[in-house]
């Protein structure tokens, strides 16, 4: 008990800490925009496509364009999410096509979108103005050893916002409506196929976002940039309580979910060796 005891006391430093804080705050962002649509009784298997897209794009729009503003660059990155989201939205809202039928279809074609655009090439941190890598390693304000940074406080920013607008706004009861009872919604005159729609758009621009948190973290995007993150994104938001029937859940619960699973995975490595 006592060597184990010594092991999590090592894990969790706070070096570790930070260095888990800044992967859950990217993910979890995904895990918000998936919560959006799960709510929906839908499920976007196309976020860690759109991750990888945005970032390679928004890093190479960066290396032609140095002298562009942080806040257009994130505003490039959710436009671009945005309009992935778009054709996801048109396809299962209006088009009536499943939702995990459509977005496993995407996911294959953003990522083929993204290799045909990289031409085999890696966006580094050399190709990209200083302040982007420089981005996660900044520090708010510290708790004693704990120091919070931008893209955590972004993160817990943006989550927290979206709860309020999901618990205190007309747009958050509709999607817990649309999702508890479909057809007594569409017969209480909802508009759910828009509401589906703004739904993954959403999710979209906010993979869009992660997508510039992702560039920023890691510097060096490769064309399998984010692959497997839309499960990690399903399971944050399954663990942190939302109904993947739909009409259940909140963004936070999927925030939490994305810290514990982050954990699990931060602890197999470590203490067990598997990835």
């Amino acid at each position: 008990l006592l060597v184990f005891g010594s092991q999590i006391e090592n894990f969790l430093s706070a070096r570790t800490f930070n260095r888990i804080a800044s992967s859950v705050a990217i993910v979890g962002v995904v895990a918000l925009g998936q919560t959006l649509v799960v709510l929906t009784r839908n499920i976007d298997l196309s976020v860690g496509s759109i991750v990888g897209f945005t970032a390679y794009f928004v890093g190479m729009q960066l290396n032609a364009n140095q002298g562009m503003p942080p806040a257009l660059a994130v505003l490039l990155a959710c436009g671009v999410g945005a309009t992935m989201g778009l054709v996801n939205g048109l396809l299962v809202a209006y088009g009536r096509v499943p939702s995990i039928i459509t977005t496993l279809g995407t996911l294959a074609i953003f990522r083929m979108l993204l290799v045909n655009y990289s031409d085999s090439k890696t966006v580094t941190t050399d190709m990209v103005p200083t302040w982007v890598p420089e981005l996660s390693q900044q520090s708010l304000f510290a708790i004693g050893e704990l120091s919070v940074r931008p893209m955590v406080a972004l993160a817990i920013a943006v989550v927290l916002l979206f709860q309020l607008v999901l618990v205190y706004t007309q747009f958050g009861r509709r999607l817990y409506a649309i999702g508890s009872n479909p057809e007594a919604a569409r017969f209480a005159g909802l508009p759910a196929r828009q509401i589906v729609l703004l739904a993954f758009v959403i999710c979209g621009a906010l993979a869009g976002l992660a997508g510039f948190m992702f560039l920023s973290r890691f510097g060096n995007i490769t064309v399998v940039a984010a692959q497997g993150m839309e499960l990690q994104s399903v399971a944050a938001v399954v663990v942190g309580g939302v109904n993947t029937f739909g009409g259940s859940g909140t963004v936070v619960g999927a925030l939490l979910g994305a810290f514990l699973i982050d954990l699990l995975g931060q602890g197999l490595i470590r203490w067990l060796g598997i990835s």
